[in-house]
């Protein structure tokens, strides 16, 4: 068994930060980079909100580079994903099929998938026109058409946000009435770049290059018709990645890891960090930050320094 001081599960901002710190601190680091190495990032084509990178980059040049700064310090790196955990004993413990390593800490940084839709040419025009997160591309759709797809307080979150940059937005819902609260729903509805289309389904997202339109179907009527669209927004909700630590930690009714005190999780040593916890922001800052403080405690626990 290969015995590390820190062990890292997830290579996004959260994981390559957390990495970085630790491993700077000289603390023998190993980084778990999973089935898609980078996290949502690489996802996405064009940033320009990550403080410091003044020019903008691609998602994944700054998860490239990311992950060369933590290297540099001396994290090492497993292009694997880890299969299952055994936290209830010490040292803590993590299998990669039969491989098993262990560590005297981990920091959980597997992030959350964004719900997709599923139809046929939406995961290849995905950072192309499609999207699922407005915070983060709703810059690049000043002046166009967009449509939002979802009926929660996460859609008009986002029909709202990309009012002040698209010229129209229009809500897709596959029902006659929003899930969102009222006042989410009374703020969407008396915008007037929003608009509504109900018992509607999209069934295909169609463009070569990038996206042209999509093919929606009314469930009542039975009816298809395509809807020219810039830019299509998927905003049905995400899942947190926390399959394999279920029944290991304490982990909320909707899949989240439940924090005790800024990082910890309710086993001593195991930490957390990014969106696998953070339900909220979602943002590459927001998870670099959690990281870093998920590190900085890990580095005094392992210390034997009192957390908060």
């Amino acid at each position: 068994m290969e015995h590390y001081s820190v062990a890292v599960i997830g290579s996004g901002p959260a994981g390559l930060t957390a990495a970085l710190y630790t491993a700077r601190a000289d603390l023998k680091t190993l980084v778990f980079t999973g089935i898609q190495p980078g996290g949502q990032l690489t996802t996405t084509t064009e940033i320009e909100n990550f403080p410091g990178v003044a020019d903008g980059t691609t998602g994944p040049d700054l998860m490239v580079t990311m992950r060369k700064q933590a290297e540099k310090f001396g994290a090492v790196m497993v292009d694997e994903e880890v299969s299952s955990v055994d936290f209830k004993s010490s040292p803590l413990k993590l299998s990669v099929g039969e491989k098993k390593y262990t560590a005297d800490v981990v920091v959980i940084a597997t992030g959350a998938s964004a719900r997709w839709l599923g139809v046929p040419g939406e995961k290849e025009l995905i950072g192309r026109g499609v999207s699922a997160c407005a915070t983060c591309d709703a810059f690049f759709y000043k002046g166009k058409d967009v449509a939002v797809v979802g009926g929660g307080d996460a859609a008009m979150e986002e029909a709202l946000f990309l009012t002040k940059f698209a010229n129209s937005v229009t809500v897709i819902h596959r029902r006659e009435e929003l899930r969102a609260s009222k006042i989410m729903i009374d703020r969407a509805k008396s915008n007037p770049k929003i608009k509504f289309i109900w018992n509607t389904e999209v069934r295909n997202v169609n463009g070569a290059l990038k996206l042209e339109s999509i093919t929606i179907e009314n469930i009542k009527e039975n009816k298809v018709t395509e809807l020219p669209l810039d830019g299509v927004f998927v905003a049905i909700g995400h899942v947190p990645n926390t399959t394999i630590f279920k029944d290991q930690i304490e982990i909320d009714e909707k899949g989240y890891i439940v924090l005790h005190g800024e990082s910890k999780t309710d086993v001593d040593g195991v930490f957390v960090a990014g969106d696998v916890y953070d339900h909220r922001y979602k943002q590459a800052i927001t998870a670099a930050g959690s990281g870093c403080k998920a590190a900085i405690d890990a580095e005094k626990y392992l210390a034997g320094s009192r957390i908060a």
